[in-house]
């Protein structure tokens, strides 16, 4: 209740129904002999001793979640749920491997993916809904570990006949100039191919020729004549062969990078497990077009 602040919502995050919901929190106000809640007929905000409260049982669930990881971990590795958090740029294009690879390998593991943005995966992550990450780093996240899988380049996808097209040599300094097609606010690919253009030189606020919610929109928009974008090299493959009016240009090195990581918990008691899976996706992942991270 406390992050959905609506009974109907909490209910369905945790499969209760609505009135055992209710039911349940009017029982432990009363064993308490506390108002938890305060009710309208048209929202639920918490009472300040909810507040209270909700921090404290917040710091007893995650107790209780690592005490369970904790007896999982010990008594079988590799085995349960992998509740497996991903970017939606890097989801269409490494889950066939990633997934392959736990299935051959780990078959007693039940992978459980979720597609989200970068921030909302953290979030899950920390709160222990998530057991461990596949997104760009660095992150500058605390609480988390980072173990690098691969660095890629990032290639222009330009409109069929455009100048740029075909050539192997593109200087990031082009980036000044060129009618840029971005994801919208939120992907943490946007912020990434910001950066890589104030490097080169482009004015920071400099307008783009318009957004999109995912990588397929995008190159369809370039398609259609509206701009060029950025794409890594990963889903270049599968993103251009949508369409006959697409090509793509690379840069000069150094290319511009980004670089994928698994990410866990500091301290999980799934590390040990987590670094064996980081091995096997290094060697799983060698026939992309990426280059494979030292462990």
């Amino acid at each position: 209740m406390a992050e959905h602040l609506h009974f109907r919502e909490a209910a369905a995050a945790i499969g209760m129904s609505q009135p055992a919901l209710s039911g349940a929190v009017a029982a432990l106000e009363e064993t308490l002999d506390i108002t938890l809640l305060e009710r309208t007929t048209r929202k639920v905000l918490l009472s300040p001793a909810g507040e209270r409260l909700a921090v404290r049982a917040r710091s007893v669930l995650e107790t209780v979640r690592e005490l369970v990881e904790e007896a999982e971990a010990a008594r079988a590795p590799f085995t349960g749920a992998l509740r497996l958090g991903v970017i939606p740029t890097c989801a269409p294009y490494l889950l066939p491997t990633v997934l392959r690879l736990i299935r051959e390998e780990f078959p007693d593991l039940e992978p459980r993916v979720h597609e989200e943005r970068t921030a909302e995966l953290l979030e899950g992550l920390t709160r222990g809904r998530l057991d461990a990450l596949l997104l760009a780093v660095p992150l500058g996240h605390p609480g988390v570990t980072e173990l690098p899988l691969y660095d890629e380049d990032f290639a222009l996808v330009l409109p069929h006949g455009h100048p740029l097209a075909g050539r192997r040599d593109i200087p990031r300094a082009a980036l000044r100039d060129l009618d840029l097609i971005l994801l919208d606010e939120g992907h943490c690919l946007r912020d990434q191919a910001l950066e890589i253009c104030q490097e080169a030189g482009r004015e920071a606020g400099a307008t783009m020729a318009a957004g999109a919610a995912g990588l397929s929109t995008l190159v369809q928009l370039v398609a259609g004549g509206l701009g060029v974008t950025l794409l890594p090299r990963t889903a270049l493959k599968v993103e251009t062969a949508r369409s006959e009016e697409l090509a793509t240009g690379f840069f000069a090195d150094p290319a511009p990078t980004r670089r994928i990581a698994l990410v866990m918990r500091t301290g999980t008691a799934r590390a040990e497990e987590f670094e064996t899976l980081a091995r096997a996706l290094r060697r799983a992942l060698r026939p992309l077009p990426v280059r494979i991270s030292r462990p």
